[in-house]
């Protein structure tokens, strides 16, 4: 008896936490990191990096920073893992900067919703490039470690040679970080002060590592002032809800309000990737911003975006919630009768034809019809990258269980060519399934753990994303793809699995032992 009355005093406690903690808020869950955002009379604007994922740059809109829905992609393809951008609107015209191939490039459009330019090669090194226009009208391109490029006034070259400006903040040796890595310099003119809003810590690693730091002065060249409320965001126990906060961006809105655009992961969710998070901040009299507790209407602004996983491949072009891997293919595809074909290559997951979505969520299933043509394989997976994935794959012939890409089972396909995949990924733990009608499913493989699929274990900062794959040279038809969300939303809880994956029995259970 005691010891269920201190179980309901700790958990009647851990509630009340949560449900003080109105913020952050994750305006865009799932793999949506390093944002960029600006505001453009009343909408707003936001991208992240797109890494290999092609087409690239998925702009959203808000008109309240907390519902989004997307706009396009702005780049197709490009060199190398694109990441880490900053858009800007200067005199009229919207630029996007981001690092990629080893050096920095720029695109520009008149229209945020395109065309967008080809990429043009600034041959500026360094990475997370952060715009200004100074107050005498001179353009900059910041970079990583504290550097400084001038550009041209069109902003689409460098000017000058590069310059060390900035050394970064000295946090506590006693935190548990990657290491100093000063990155995502970005840049807010106000009152007379440039403030340079960076992130440290390193981006990954332990739960402790990331943060943002706050510095300003009267000249883009500095000298730099560190912000005595450093750091403005900071994760300081692996028992927070988010891990590693950190590559922030300053944001205004039309009431006068400042907020602070951030990425984190889920705490122990490092394969959903970093999820894109909110939170107000204010103004000291003296001249700098911090973290605030509260903001108008903070414990009522649910955010949403408008993307659906789910597809019918009723239109006439791929769908936004697509990307393929490491390569922009459109030519592969044909879209018909709610059907989508897709042309196979390679012989494996690890260079086959690749089509992606980004979960949302922790538990979660997604599911699709496979018509598998002639000369070819296909299946439904969850993709990490070449080297870690799981999921089935069919020649018509056997099913291909892949627990990750070393372990794989074959089994005796008796359905044939056309058939139903489910796979439920329900807390890192993935059941996969086939069916003929998608009424009656038959389990290949259960509780496949798939918990170290992601960046801490095989680099790349990428998330494990559900993924149609087609091999080899014939093509495969899709029908129907599905994705939902299998537990509750857990509105503002956003903790541990443990808070919302239990079943009522499993807690009897505990309650009686």
């Amino acid at each position: 008896m005691k010891r269920l009355i201190l179980q309901c005093l700790f958990t009647l406690c851990t509630i009340m936490g949560l449900q003080a903690q109105t913020w952050p808020k994750a305006i865009l869950k799932g793999d949506y990191p390093d944002p960029t955002i600006l505001r453009d009379g009343e909408d707003y604007y936001m991208t992240h990096s797109p890494f290999y994922y092609m087409p690239g740059f998925l702009i959203w809109h808000s008109r309240d920073l907390m519902n989004w829905e997307p706009l396009c992609r702005a780049l197709p393809e490009y060199s190398g893992s694109a990441m880490a951008p900053d858009l800007v609107k200067v005199d009229g015209r919207f630029y996007l900067y981001y690092p990629a191939d080893g050096t920095n490039w720029v695109a520009w459009a008149d229209d945020i919703r395109g065309p967008w330019s080809q990429p043009i090669d600034l041959k500026i090194g360094g990475i997370d490039p952060g715009h200004l226009k100074d107050a005498e009208g001179r353009r900059w391109l910041y970079t990583n470690d504290g550097w400084i490029t001038p550009l041209t006034d069109d902003g689409l070259a460098r000017a000058g040679e590069s310059k060390k400006v900035y050394d970064g903040w000295v946090y506590p040796k006693q935190w548990e970080t990657e290491g100093m890595y000063l990155e995502s310099p970005k840049l807010t003119y106000k009152d007379g002060y440039y403030y340079l809003t960076s992130a440290q810590g390193g981006t990954a690693g332990p739960a402790t590592s990331h943060m943002v730091a706050s510095a300003r002065a009267k000249s883009p060249l500095g000298p730099w002032e560190n912000s005595p409320y450093n750091p403005i965001v900071h994760t300081y126990s692996a028992d927070d809800n988010w891990w590693s906060k950190g590559h922030g961006t300053l944001v205004d809105d039309m009431q006068g309000n400042w907020w602070i655009v951030y990425h984190a992961y889920a705490n122990g969710y490092h394969t959903l990737g970093r999820s894109t998070l909110i939170e107000p901040v204010e103004w000291t009299p003296d001249g700098w911003f911090r973290a605030k507790a509260d903001a108008p209407d903070g414990e009522k602004a649910q955010p949403s975006n408008s993307l659906s996983l789910s597809d019918d491949f009723n239109g006439k072009e791929l769908g936004l919630q697509w990307t393929y891997w490491k390569e922009y293919a459109p030519e592969a595809l044909k879209l018909k009768d709610g059907s989508l074909s897709v042309k196979g290559k390679g012989g494996t997951p690890a260079d086959g034809r690749l089509l992606l979505v980004t979960p949302t969520d922790k538990n979660y299933r997604v599911e699709t019809e496979v018509n598998i043509g002639r000369n070819n394989a296909a299946g439904l997976l969850l993709y990490y990258n070449e080297k870690a994935y799981a999921g089935i794959v069919s020649d018509g012939k056997t099913f291909t269980v892949y627990q990750n890409a070393e372990c794989k089972q074959t089994l005796p396909n008796s359905i044939g060519r056309t058939f139903h995949i489910r796979l439920h990924n329900r807390g890192n733990r993935v059941t996969m399934q086939v069916s003929k009608d998608g009424e009656q499913w038959q389990t290949l493989a259960k509780n496949v753990d798939v918990s170290t699929m992601h960046h801490n274990t095989y680099g790349g900062f990428y998330a494990l994303r559900p993924a149609l794959v087609s091999l080899k040279k014939g093509s495969t038809v899709f029908r129907r793809f599905r994705y939902a969300n299998t537990v509750p939303q857990e509105k503002d809880m956003g903790g541990k699995l443990t808070d919302w994956q239990r079943t009522g029995e499993e807690m009897r259970n505990d309650f009686n032992d």
